[in-house]
């Protein structure tokens, strides 16, 4: 492994590899151009790799999985990926919570409508993909995955969530789902929007009804979830007297994404041992 230094973040920093090429393909294809900033992290001492699990009648769900190795009983966390489905970076958070002693796995949570990491319309993806997927099957597909990582050795009753931009939504949701959910970390999910069949609640309709504490972490300059937004979801986490709440970042909408412009390493080194943290104690 790459040398290692007393501050996490540097180490992912020092494992930056440049891309190009044949490297790029696996990152999302409506992403646009491959930032310079995009890190790698090896899988050095991990169990790597993609899994199937049984997701409901007759469908088995694809999943990514990574785990340290030879570790029993490592808390699990569950990843609910960004409207680019299980694309490299994606792939690379599962490892770096590995790297932290997490049993971690990505489920392909759009699978049943295609591979989001594929296709490179973002409006294409937005209506064939995206919006297709009801929130209850999301619920059930959740649940099936801690499911199957109690089988595959994992302490789920320390079962963790995270989840980025259409993740993060999913995170504030599934907390008020389940009892099931020790704690919980939503990077920049939106909070408020347009109900519909398939997405008839957000997450600030159901901020008085979580199950477990969840970590928000935001932008103050996300163009698609206003200030005025977070700041009513964090008095209604207030009045419902739980544990739960939301830290602002001098930063732009995905700005743990170090593959995108929109990147800044700054708030990314102040949000990602917040967000570790919270995963293994449930508190800041």
């Amino acid at each position: 492994m790459h040398g290692r230094t007393d501050d996490p973040w540097a180490d992912l920093i020092a494992r930056r590899d440049l891309l190009a090429g044949a490297t790029a393909m696996g990152w999302a294809a409506a992403t646009g151009p491959l930032a310079a900033t995009a890190i790698v992290t090896p899988a050095d001492g991990l169990d790597v790799g993609w899994i199937e699990f049984p997701a409901d009648a007759g469908f088995r769900m694809r999943a990514y999985r990574a785990r340290p190795r030879g570790a029993r009983q490592a808390p699990a966390v569950m990843v609910a990926p960004e409207i680019f489905g299980l694309h490299e970076w994606i792939q690379d958070i599962v490892r770096r919570l590995a790297l932290h002693g997490f049993h971690a796995a990505a489920p392909d949570l759009f699978q049943r409508f295609g591979d989001a990491s594929r296709i490179a319309d973002l409006r294409t993806l937005m209506d064939s993909v995206v919006a297709q997927v009801p929130d209850a099957q999301v619920m059930a597909d959740l649940d099936r995955l801690a499911d199957f990582l109690a089988r595959d050795g994992a302490d789920v009753k320390r079962l963790g969530l995270t989840g980025f931009c259409w993740g993060g939504r999913i995170t504030w949701l599934y907390a008020a789902h389940t009892p099931r959910l020790f704690a919980g970390v939503a990077w920049y999910g939106r909070l408020d929007g347009e109900r519909t069949s398939r997405q008839p609640r957000h997450p600030i309709d159901v901020a008085g009804a979580l199950k477990a504490p969840i970590l928000g972490l935001y932008g103050m300059r996300d163009r698609g979830i206003p200030v005025e937004d977070v700041k009513r979801m964090n008095e209604r986490l207030q009045a419902a007297g739980g544990r739960s709440v939301i830290r602002l970042f001098e930063a732009d909408h995905g700005f743990l994404a170090d593959y995108r412009a929109t990147y800044s390493e700054a708030a990314s080194k102040a949000a990602w041992p917040l967000a570790v943290r919270w995963l293994k104690t449930g508190r800041a």
